[in-house]
């Protein structure tokens, strides 16, 4: 997504190069957190402490490989050290104990170093890349409400469609989507219904 100049330019600590991932990046890794935390304020701080992690780190990123991907490894393990201080706490939150288990095995996955790219990020590529895949006005409907959170009424006004055919966009779409991860990810069942319940 970014070329190798914008990362460059981010480990020289260039602000607008900053700006620029941070712009991109922000609402994918909003509805990221979400998958596993309802509480926005709490979302909202996990993000901002992944981007503080990423200009602190600067240094490290190495040009030829993605923020993207590094981005998302910071903001999950945030995620997971977060749930489980609230589990230690005993407090609720919103992910049960398979999910919780089902993150720590894409976390380990990256600590081992047995992939390439990890689990995740192959999970994310796909998943954009069946919401491509969908036929254009479906896509359209499916990236306002779902990616950009949008309302369903300002979406089905804006394209001139019937709210009942903004639902009924994004129910066949949710179903294209799944069938192609489920295909693809059978071990991340549970993530993939979650990323798509929202």
């Amino acid at each position: 997504m970014f070329d190798i100049q914008t990362n460059y330019n981010l480990k020289k600590g260039d602000p607008s190069a900053f700006k620029d991932v941070f712009k991109l990046l922000y609402p994918r890794l909003k509805g990221y957190c979400k998958l596993f935390i309802s509480d926005d304020n709490k979302v909202e701080d996990l993000i901002q402490e992944t981007f503080i992690t990423l200009w602190e780190k600067r240094n490290s990123i190495k040009t030829d490989r993605s923020i993207e991907s590094y981005l998302f490894v910071i903001l999950r393990n945030n995620c997971l050290n977060f749930l489980r201080n609230e589990k230690l706490e005993k407090t609720t939150f919103s992910i049960d104990v398979e999910e919780v288990s089902e993150l720590q095995y894409l976390y380990q996955i990256d600590l081992l170093g047995k992939e390439e790219k990890s689990l995740e990020e192959q999970l994310v590529t796909s998943f954009q890349e069946a919401v491509d895949e969908l036929p254009d006005k479906m896509k359209q409907v499916f990236k306002r409400c779902k990616i950009e959170g949008r309302k369903q009424k300002e979406v089905a006004d804006e394209m001139g469609i019937s709210i009942k055919m903004v639902e009924k966009h994004i129910a066949k779409a949710k179903e294209q989507i799944r069938k192609k991860l489920v295909d693809q990810y059978p071990v991340l069942i549970i993530l993939i219904t979650l990323l798509l319940e929202k």
